[in-house]
């Protein structure tokens, strides 16, 4: 990151920064760098783009504690929840998820999922191919990077695909990039190794007092990064995280000091440790990134990424449960919510999954294990109708018996929602060979 350090700085506004996002968004205290600073575009206007929020579940979520819930099975697959009514009739979910459950009607539940490969990785759903079937030389891009080729940026500061989770101990689990495309469609990562090139080295807080000494260190800063661009020791991703200089627009997007606390309180609290061994894994329940994704995508993202705590529970399934859904509950209804006050919904679908599902029968650790015969997934927005489930299970939850609705399926429906009609868009591979984005499988004609 952009860092300055040194002792907590106040600015020509009079208001305290100490991040490198709240720098770039004040314009390098007070200073006129008109070559490393565009003007910003009128506050307050709608969303002219289409954009995708993906929530990757990593680990596999318990369907049947979630969003397929099975009363009636016996005590050895229902687990240890009820189902609860929902604003929808005849609609029931996990008593886990009061939230959506009151806003069910801004919905859609698939509980017929079929196509998962069975393995812990998040290509599948980042991508919709088998990471096992034959990929062109490169990979499968995710789908982020075919909407970078595809459409380009909306604004030239702001990535078209970004991805904020933290990175995984198990390293499957992490946010695919862009494949045969390149590293010029690759997630910018705020986090990521390439921000952290971007670093204005010996620069303290006291030293922001003297102009002169600044704009020599930033002259010095800009003609080190031109040099290295020019010997082509920063690929085309770094070259575009070295645009965070020249805009202040993704800085100000990532900046939730400027958010509306009550807005900003609606999301929850961040918790790092929610399962207890997941800060220092990567498995965090970060409900924040949930309001940073929204405040991308109306910067000019056509796709934000962003995982969420864990959920390979072969024990405690239950416990674990207790802890994280409720906070999954809280964040994905408050980005809903947010997105149709901000009159939204047409524009930006969320999506809400994980790779696969869990095992009707609980072990004998309170654990469920993998299950790749069936799981389900929650979408919002898009302008697609909501209010109701598509497809169901047997009564222990194990397979689809009606409707199975295929994985490609979902991506050609959040595809379709984004202005892209899979039958006939081909992104040219490496060898220059047309690829489908998918396999032929058609939008999902219920949320039409």
């Amino acid at each position: 990151m952009l860092t300055l350090t040194g002792n907590r700085l106040r600015m020509c506004d009079g208001v305290a920064r100490r991040s490198f996002l709240q720098v770039g968004g004040l314009a390098m205290g007070c200073l006129s760098l008109p070559q490393i600073l565009r003007a910003q575009q009128t506050a307050g206007e709608s969303l002219q783009h289409k954009a995708v929020i993906m929530i990757f579940l990593a680990g596999g979520p318990p369907h049947q504690d979630m969003l397929d819930l099975k009363p009636e099975a016996p005590v050895e697959v229902r687990g240890e929840f009820d189902p609860i009514d929902t604003n929808v009739p005849g609609i029931q979910i996990s008593e886990l998820m009061p939230r959506v459950a009151r806003m069910m009607d801004r919905f859609a539940i698939i509980r017929s999922l079929t196509g998962a490969e069975g393995r812990h990785d998040a290509f599948e759903c980042c991508t919709g191919h088998h990471f096992r079937g034959n990929q062109p030389q490169g990979g499968w891009p995710a789908m982020g990077s075919s909407l970078s080729r595809l459409m380009g940026p909306v604004d030239p500061s702001v990535p078209p695909y970004v991805d904020l989770s933290h990175k995984m101990a198990h390293d499957p689990w992490n946010i695919k990039g862009s494949g045969f495309l390149g590293m010029n469609h690759a997630p910018f990562r705020p986090d990521g190794e390439s921000m952290q090139n971007i670093t204005l080295r010996d620069i303290s807080g006291d030293r922001l007092n003297s102009r002169t000494s600044l704009l020599s260190d930033l002259d010095r800063f800009r003609r080190a990064t031109d040099q290295n661009l020019a010997a082509g020791l920063y690929d085309d991703f770094t070259e575009q995280a070295l645009g965070v200089l020249t805009s202040s627009k993704l800085v100000e997007a990532m900046d939730l000091t400027k958010e509306d606390p009550a807005t900003r309180a609606l999301y929850g609290k961040d918790d790092p440790d929610v399962l207890g061994y997941s800060h220092d894994k990567g498995y965090q329940s970060i409900m924040s990134r949930f309001l940073q994704a929204r405040r991308l995508v109306e910067a000019g993202a056509r796709c934000v990424t962003c995982s969420f705590a864990h959920f390979d529970w072969h024990g405690q399934n239950f416990n674990n449960a207790r802890k994280v859904v409720p906070l999954l509950d809280q964040g994905v209804a408050a980005l809903v919510e947010d997105l149709h006050e901000r009159g939204l919904d047409k524009d930006v679908t969320v999506l809400v999954w994980g790779e696969f599902g869990r095992t009707p029968k609980i072990n004998e650790r309170a654990g469920r294990d993998h299950w790749p015969r069936v799981h389900a997934a929650l979408l919002a927005g898009g302008g697609m109708p909501t209010g109701q489930v598509i497809g169901s299970t047997n009564r222990l939850a194990e397979e689809a018996s009606d409707r199975p609705v295929h994985m490609q399926e979902v991506f050609a429906t959040v595809y379709r929602n984004l202005g892209i009609d899979v039958a006939s868009t081909t992104i040219p591979d490496n060898n220059g060979r047309p690829q489908y984005l998918i396999d032929h499988h058609e939008p999902i004609a219920e949320l039409s």
